[in-house]
């Protein structure tokens, strides 16, 4: 693939087939919008093949002058492409989601999904600061407009929520961005990446950039819009919410405040571990009393992703390794799961559990690929949830063995409320007859859902392939902070700390 601009070509595809979607019939939209997503999944696995772990760190580099600091410039590393991966795998899948779903204005909504799938990949491959900047922010107004346009009965309020508090955030992240600039007079991330800059400054950067990665990913207590975003979004909006674009948040922690930012991300490692602790606990006990499925996945996504930030900011390789797998794993087992919660609500039009039960007897595919979801959510071993709640927990615990104890009660909680949704809905007694008429999983659901099945078990069984690509790169990243890294309160017996394990399965 040498020569070939295969990055733009990734984002151009999604980009222009959105607008030929907005001139054609809703059934050709659909058509469009499905061709569209299948051929850039096809470019990313051809993408994944032709990357080569152990070769440079930035490969399929581009870069165009545009004009002024502003540059065309486009490159990923290992980190990148696992999440460029899960993008391009998870959007076939939310077309297929809204074929019938979506009955209004089908090809606006078509168009916003495609638009929303290239800045997206924008922003995992962009090299050059304000590009990354475009891509991070224009990604609200298409999830904006999905949950504005098409959502449930608050849509308006939930929609303005997101915008309002996501937005809010990032406009700090701009002011360190100009900052930056200023300082070093380049907009180039890989520059960025290697340049010191004073402590006292790093520590104004990373609150600003935390500011704004914090409320993307969600953190406690900037994660009140997500529930509501969750609860009206439609199920594919719900899907590539949970399922990539919180991905961002711990994407930005990865590429800028770790890197850029070593000393004042020490610095702040107290404040990180706390917020996720809390995290963890009250999320973990709100999801615990909720009656809507929806509401309680959405809380658990809370959860999930402070496991995130513990292991990032754990400053070893078991952490921050442990973490890109929570965020791989929790796109594809969220995502999933909402999807489980369309297929019923698509049937009977409530999402209260308390309205279904014993559908193991009339839907026994569906309480089956469910299972296997709500195992995977847990930590299951044989699942994605497992490898990567194992690492990120053996690295908080080489960073603070307190830290670790909390974020392992999130563990026995989470287990506590994904068991109950699914003894309630699987096996629990309903009283309404047409819970136990509804049937089973058609041939569309399971396409849908089977594929997110065989990843979720090839991630637990083999996660070196998902690990491999990236090695170096978290290797780099922790030659690049290891200065900066504050010492750890567990040790060995002997008292000697404990070993660099390599995180190979």
């Amino acid at each position: 693939m040498s020569g070939v601009p295969v990055l733009s070509f990734l984002i151009a595809i999604p980009l222009l087939a959105g607008m030929a979607a907005l001139f054609v019939g809703a059934h050709a939209a659909r058509w469009v919008a499905l061709v569209a997503t299948l051929v850039d999944l096809a470019l990313g696995i051809l993408l994944w093949r032709a990357y080569v772990p152990g070769g440079p760190q930035w490969q399929f580099v581009e870069h165009v002058a545009i004009g002024g600091p502003l540059g065309w410039s486009l490159g990923i590393d290992g980190i990148a492409l696992m999440l460029i991966m899960l993008s391009v795998f998870l959007m076939p899948i939310c077309i297929g989601a809204s074929w019938r779903a979506i009955e209004t204005r089908v090809p606006e909504y078509m168009a916003a999904f495609l638009l929303m799938e290239a800045l997206m990949l924008g922003v995992f491959a962009a090299q050059d600061l304000l590009l990354f900047y475009i891509f991070f922010e224009g990604g609200l107004i298409p999830m904006y407009l999905i949950i504005g346009i098409w959502g449930g009965p608050e849509r308006i309020k939930a929609s303005y929520k997101f915008f309002l508090y996501t937005l809010a955030g990032s406009v700090l992240m701009l002011i360190a961005m100009l900052v930056m600039i200023g300082q070093t007079g380049t907009t180039s991330i890989p520059v960025l990446m290697v340049a010191n800059f004073t402590p006292s400054l790093q520590a104004w950067l990373w609150l600003a950039f935390f500011a704004s990665f914090a409320v993307k990913l969600p953190m406690w207590p900037v994660h009140t819009w997500l529930p509501d975003a969750h609860v009206q979004a439609p199920t594919a909006g719900s899907v590539i919410l949970a399922g990539v674009l919180l991905k961002l948040g711990g994407y930005g922690f990865i590429r800028f405040s770790l890197p850029m930012f070593p000393e004042a991300s020490a610095q702040f490692l107290p404040l990180v571990f706390t917020l996720s602790g809390i995290a963890v606990v009250y999320t973990s006990l709100v999801a615990l009393v909720q009656r809507d499925m929806k509401k309680l996945v959405a809380y658990s996504s809370v959860a999930h992703m402070a496991f995130v930030t513990f292991g990032l900011f754990a400053f070893n390789r078991q952490g921050i390794e442990g973490a890109m797998l929570v965020m791989l794993s929790h796109g594809l087992v969220s995502g999933a799961l909402f999807l489980c919660v369309g297929v019923i609500y698509d049937r009977l039009h409530t999402r209260e559990i308390a309205r279904y039960g014993g559908l193991s007897n009339n839907m026994p595919g569906y309480a089956l690929l469910f299972m296997l979801f709500t195992m995977a959510s847990v930590g299951l071993p044989g699942t994605s949830g497992f490898v990567g709640e194992f690492l990120s927990l053996t690295g908080t615990y080489r960073a603070s063995s307190w830290g670790a104890v909390v974020a392992t009660t999130g563990i026995i909680l989470g287990a506590a409320y994904m068991l109950y949704l699914y003894w309630r809905i699987a096996f629990g007694t309903s009283m309404h007859a047409d819970a136990a008429a509804m049937p089973d999983l058609d041939a569309r659901e399971w396409w849908l859902l089977a594929p997110i099945a065989a990843v979720v078990l090839w991630m637990g069984v083999y996660p070196e392939s998902f690990l491999h690509p990236m090695r170096d790169d978290v290797g780099r990243l922790l030659t690049r902070i290891e200065r900066a890294a504050p010492p750890g309160d567990a040790r060995l017996s002997t008292g000697a700390p404990a070993p660099a394990l390599k995180a190979q399965h």
